[in-house]
Order: C-alpha cells, then sequence, then structure tokens
C-alpha cells in the first residue's frame, strides 16, 4: 500500500512534464519569430499538434521497448544495430549543437545586461567560455548538477509564465494586427520558415516520458501526462511569445539579444528588465550545465554499447565521464568557431536549424520502430493501430519540419549522417563477431 502511495499520479507527472520540458529553449524565439512576424502563431500550432504525436509514440516505445539506451533502443527494433548507432550518433551530435545554441543564448541576454557588445569573434570567445564553464562544473558529478538545474530552471519559467499571465495588461491588438507578416513573404513560405524554430523548443520532448515504475497505472497515465505536458508546454510558450509580439514593437524586438528582458522593461521599466535578464542568464547557465552532463552520458552509454569510442566511458571518483566532457567540450569550441556569423541571432540561427535537422533523425527512426515494437510485445492489431496512425503524423511533420529547415541545414545535416554510416563501418566489425559467437554458443 505505502509503494502505491509514493507513486506520481497523472497530475503530479503531467505537472512534471511541463517544467521539464520548460528549458531555456524559448528564451531566444521572440525574437527569431518577430523576424517572420506573428503569423508565426501558425507554425505553433502545427508544431504543437506533431510534437503531441511525437510525444504519444515515444511513450508508448518508452512502456514497450525491453531494449536499453531510449531512441537507440526503438530504433534496433527495426533498423538492428546500424539503426541503434544512427540513432545515438544524430541525437548525440544535435546536443552538440544544440548547447552551443543554449550558451549563445545566455551571451545575448549578458550583453544586454551588461550595456555592452561584442564582436563576431567575441561572442564566439565568450560562448566557448560559457561552455567550458558549464563543463567544469559538471566534474562534481550528477548529484550537484541535478541541484543546480531543479533551481535555475526557475529563472526562464517564472517570466515565461508571468508575461503569459500578467502581460495582456500591456498587450496591443494593433501592434500585433500590423506585425502579422511584415515582410508580406507568402504565407506557406512564411509559416515553414518558423517550424524548425518552434520545434527547437520542443527539443527534448523524448525525454518528458517518465520512469514507469515510479507511475500509478502507466499504460494510462503516462501517455495522457506526456500528452498533457507536452500541450501545456505548448500553450505557454504560444500565449508567451504571442503576447511579448503585442508589447514589443516588431523591428525593436527582431533586432533584440534578449526579447524577455526587452518585454519587461516595456512593461514596467529597465530596472525589471535587467533583473529578468538575469534570472534569463542564470536559467541558462543552469540549463546548459544539465543538458552538457546528458550528453556525456549519451556518449558514455553509447560508449558502454561499444558504438563510440572507449574514452567515453571512463569515469571519475564522482562516478562523472570527465575525459569524455572535455573531448565533447573541445569539439563544442570548434564548432563555435566554425559558425561564426555576422551577428549572434545569425549564429543562433544556423546553430538551431542543424540541430533540428540533426535532432529529427532518431525522431524518425523511433516513429517507424512502433509498429514492430507493439507487434513484438503482443498487442492486437486493432489496439495498435491508434498507436501506429499518431507515429505516422508525428513522422510526418517531422520530414516536414526537415524541409522547412532550409537547404544549408539539410545539407550540412546530409553530410554529418553521410558521416555517421562511415563511422559505423569502423565499428560494425565488433558486432558481426559478438553474433557469431552469440550463435556458436546456441
Amino acid at each position: 500500500m505505502s509503494k502505491s502511495n509514493n507513486k506520481m499520479g497523472v497530475v503530479s507527472l503531467t505537472i512534471l512534464t511541463t517544467v521539464n520540458m520548460m528549458g531555456s529553449g524559448i528564451i531566444m524565439l521572440p525574437t527569431k519569430l518577430a523576424e517572420v512576424g506573428t503569423i508565426s502563431i501558425i507554425s505553433w500550432l502545427v508544431t504543437a499538434v506533431g510534437s503531441m504525436a511525437l510525444a504519444f509514440a515515444f511513450a508508448k516505445c518508452g512502456m514497450l521497448s525491453r531494449k536499453p539506451g531510449g531512441m537507440g533502443g526503438y530504433a534496433e527494433y527495426t533498423f538492428g544495430k546500424p539503426g541503434n548507432f544512427m540513432a545515438n550518433y544524430t541525437y548525440g551530435v544535435s546536443l552538440l549543437i544544440a548547447n552551443i545554441a543554449i550558451a549563445i543564448s545566455a551571451v545575448g541576454y549578458g550583453i544586454e545586461l551588461l550595456d555592452t557588445s561584442l564582436s563576431p569573434f567575441g561572442i564566439c570567445i565568450a560562448t566557448i567560455g560559457v561552455l567550458w564553464l558549464a563543463t567544469v562544473a559538471n566534474f562534481g558529478g550528477a548529484r550537484i548538477t541535478g541541484q543546480l538545474s531543479s533551481i535555475t530552471v526557475w529563472g526562464v519559467i517564472i517570466p515565461v509564465v508571468g508575461i503569459s499571465l500578467f502581460g495582456w495588461f500591456w498587450f496591443s491588438s494593433d501592434a500585433y494586427v500590423s506585425s502579422w507578416n511584415p515582410h508580406h513573404v507568402p504565407t506557406f513560405e512564411a509559416i515553414g520558415s518558423s517550424i524548425s524554430m518552434t520545434l527547437w523548443a520542443f527539443l527534448g520532448l523524448e525525454s518528458a516520458c517518465a520512469n514507469t515504475e515510479t507511475v500509478e497505472n502507466p499504460e494510462r497515465n503516462v501517455p495522457i501526462a506526456v500528452l498533457g505536458g507536452t500541450l501545456s508546454a505548448a500553450v505557454i510558450y504560444i500565449i508567451s511569445t504571442n503576447v511579448i509580439a503585442g508589447i514589443v514593437p516588431n523591428m525593436e524586438l527582431a533586432n533584440s539579444n534578449a526579447p524577455f528582458g526587452l518585454a519587461f522593461a516595456h512593461m514596467f521599466n529597465p530596472t525589471v528588465g535587467k533583473i529578468i535578464m538575469a534570472l534569463m542568464v542564470m536559467s541558462c547557465v543552469g540549463s546548459l550545465l544539465g543538458w552538457q552532463f546528458t550528453i556525456a552520458q549519451v556518449f558514455k552509454s553509447s560508449a558502454d554499447a561499444g558504438f563510440f569510442p572507449r574514452i567515453f566511458s571512463k569515469v571519475s571518483k564522482a562516478d562523472a565521464p570527465v575525459k569524455g566532457m572535455l573531448v565533447i567540450v573541445i569539439l563544442q569550441s570548434a564548432m563555435s568557431l566554425m559558425t561564426i556569423s555576422p551577428s549572434l541571432s545569425k549564429q543562433f540561427d544556423v546553430l538551431v536549424n542543424l540541430a533540428v535537422v540533426t535532432n529529427i533523425i532518431p525522431y524518425i527512426l523511433s516513429m517507424a520502430a512502433l509498429l514492430v515494437i507493439q507487434k513484438m510485445s503482443g498487442i492486437e492489431a486493432g489496439k495498435a493501430r491508434i498507436a501506429n496512425v499518431i507515429a505516422f503524423i508525428g513522422a510526418l511533420y517531422s520530414f516536414y519540419a526537415l524541409y522547412s529547415s532550409g537547404s544549408d541545414a539539410m545539407m550540412w545535416g546530409a553530410i554529418v549522417t553521410f558521416l555517421g554510416w562511415t563511422l559505423y563501418g569502423l565499428v560494425s566489425a565488433r558486432f558481426m563477431a559478438s553474433k557469431r559467437m552469440s550463435e556458436g554458443t546456441r
């Protein structure tokens, strides 16, 4: 009885899922969406539907899969070891890139907070400094990282939820309407141009599925909570970014490096704006701290499975994969130098599009695997049909997001993916050897 009482119900799990998704992905979005106009609300609605389809399918995969490794384990059901490798590899690359974008967000808000300016090279060096700071702070292990991240996440939750609830008092419908499509771009093109940016806010939804062992009636409650949490995050995202568009003039918002701070400065005064900027910097650094540790763990689990070099498996006395972390941050430093752009906003744009493209690949592999996972779990065809249809919708949305990310991001994403197949060729022999050994013992 006591065990059951200690388990989470559907309401608490939904709240937890929502909070987990409310990371730092939102904090630069008002600026990027202002470049498109308030017509981007349609992109939000499309992404909300696509993200809920993906979240539901991931919840099903998580409950039924008996293979370790998250999306890699799901992909293995349909695509074997190569699928497992490719899911882990592209997900790892996506996190490498996404964390640079998070660091740039922290730098952007820091620049506005300190009333200073930096050259493109200066922004790059500051970004690398933030990445190294977050990496070194992780050397103490998971416990410290978890405690800090659970506090700093409120630095983004409070301003985003606050402006969603109270920003309406400063909202101007005339300003909102005048910003609908300021550059007069064709409707379909305008919607597509902001799809990757809206999906950026939902990256990580695959990790929103809680451990089923800690949940009451998981078969019913986990999908409800994941859908409810994703929907709640979508509502907060849509309201907050669109309220800001009715508070701050479009051109001013589109040129800002700290849109939430700018909005609060318009609502109250510059001092309040500075406080919000400080909270956002704190949240970014805390989020980066958690995600840098997550990357190291993803690379470690892939190394343990034989996919990645053994250096990523080695851990310190604090059970932290320090050597792997150092390799990762060196790679990120090189990527930061390679993506230097004329402005912070442009560099952020390049990184987000590439992070989205590489992250969608394991999404597509996982959606394709759900049918096989359900068959191998003995789910009746009638009961499995709804989940398969939802997974198909998630896959369609994923392909649309790939298309909308632009030709440059698709080109670099394709190069990264083809490189992955080459790298798999270097490690595939060990899996063939283990397969022969297992067949010989039968």
